[in-house]
């Protein structure tokens, strides 16, 4: 499954400013057809495609075979990805340290007793109720627990902390801004010696950090993507 995937994903990249280097030469001009009614789900979880500038993007589909862009199927899987334009080569990394990317994640399966525990930390606020958590995980990572703080609740795992609040803790800080595989805004700030990255999600700031270092940004923003309402 993996190879296959890997080989549609190559197959169906988008060669930026490829056309004016290789016109003539390199490029084949063919008529396909843009696919609006595909759909992308990621362990369960429903995603959409996007460009780095949040731009939804559609998937292509030629002579029966669908092309996704490479770039955005990477975000979503958790594949790296790099475009060197000199060679024109793409170049996909499935390990990080011997470990497969693919086997890195997993979906977060809340015990009773923990959903109890979490919907009564995000209780203790009003008109703050409605309890908002994770449903991705690193594979190596573990649900500690929730806690109420003075202004939020901070979900706490061995590690990252996902704080939920209606307060903006970037504010005042140098930020970067990036966006989110689901074209979400957010943005990365540093207060102490540990990164941060913000978005607002419906009527809350969300803000994630791995306090051990042990998560890459592109872990958190994956983490991120997988946020929504506890049901």
């Amino acid at each position: 499954m993996k190879k296959t995937l890997l080989t549609v994903i190559v197959l169906g990249m988008t060669l930026s400013g490829a056309a004016g280097v290789y016109a003539g030469s390199k490029l084949e001009k063919i008529n396909a057809y843009l696919n609006h009614g595909i759909s992308f789900t990621v362990n369960g979880a429903d995603q959409s495609l996007a460009d780095s500038n949040g731009k939804k993007l559609v998937p292509i589909t030629y002579q029966n075979t669908t092309y996704l862009p490479v770039r955005a199927i990477s975000s979503l899987t958790g594949i790296d990805v790099e475009f060197d334009a000199a060679s024109q080569q793409i170049r996909l990394e499935t390990e990080h340290d011997g470990e497969s990317i693919a086997n890195e994640w997993t979906t977060i399966n809340y015990s009773e007793a923990q959903i109890k525990a979490i919907k009564e930390a995000y209780a203790k606020f009003e008109s703050f109720e409605t309890a908002y958590a994770p449903q991705q995980m690193a594979k190596n990572d573990n649900y500690v627990k929730a806690a109420a703080t003075g202004d939020g609740v901070n979900l706490i795992f061995k590690h990252m902390t996902v704080n939920v609040s209606p307060r903006d803790y970037s504010t005042g800080y140098k930020s970067k801004e990036v966006k989110l595989s689901n074209g979400v805004s957010a943005k990365w700030y540093t207060p102490s010696e540990t990164p941060m990255l913000g978005f607002q999600l419906d009527d809350r700031t969300v803000t994630i950090s791995s306090p051990d270092g042990s998560l890459s940004s592109s872990q958190i923003e994956q983490v991120a993507v997988s946020i929504a309402e506890l049901k």
